[in-house]
């Protein structure tokens, strides 16, 4: 919602495969990831948006999540989201 009020156009994929899919439709300026998608994490959809250059953060309502190699310096946003976190963290990101 915070996005949608920013006037970003958001789309979205509840499982790593609709993530892929969509990515793959049209690959998106940027991304906020949830690390975990229906008992899935979100490394997949990482790796493929950081082949094509696309930055994203990741988001989690656990706190601090430690994220594999590749991915251990990417911002994450810990619960409740702000959208100045949002905006800074992508900002900053990839």
């Amino acid at each position: 919602d915070m996005l949608l009020d920013w006037g970003a156009q958001v789309v979205l994929a509840g499982t790593v495969p609709h993530a892929l899919a969509a990515i793959e439709k049209a690959a998106p300026d940027c991304a906020v990831l949830d690390v975990n998608l229906h008992g899935a994490k979100s490394y997949p959809v990482a790796a493929r948006l950081s082949e094509l250059g696309v930055p994203f953060i990741f988001a989690t309502g656990y706190g601090d999540a430690e994220h594999p190699g590749q991915f251990s310096e990417c911002p994450t946003i810990t619960k409740p989201y702000r959208l100045s976190d949002i905006r800074e963290s992508l900002e900053c990101g990839n």
